[in-house]
């Protein structure tokens, strides 16, 4: 299972809203809504990542609430 696919489910089951995408430097973009313990639970799944999945680190930054994102978690195109 790729990184986004994975991301996509996991936030699913976390009842996370938001989307995942590539970026062109070959990083992943993760934008997710929801309470502290989602993003928490979230950015440990993020960490462990899919089966082989090589993470090096997970970045966490405050961002304005996208409220088109706000009830469910989506696959972007790449950016």
């Amino acid at each position: 299972m790729g990184f986004r696919f994975f991301a996509e489910r996991t936030a699913a089951t976390l009842g996370v809203g938001g989307y995942v995408k590539n970026l062109f430097d070959g990083r992943v973009e993760v934008y997710a809504i929801g309470t502290a313990e989602q993003m928490e639970s979230l950015r440990v799944a993020l960490l462990r990542g899919p089966r082989m999945a090589a993470v090096e680190r997970v970045d966490a930054e405050k961002a304005d609430v996208l409220r088109e994102y706000a009830n469910a978690f989506t696959i972007e195109r790449d950016a």
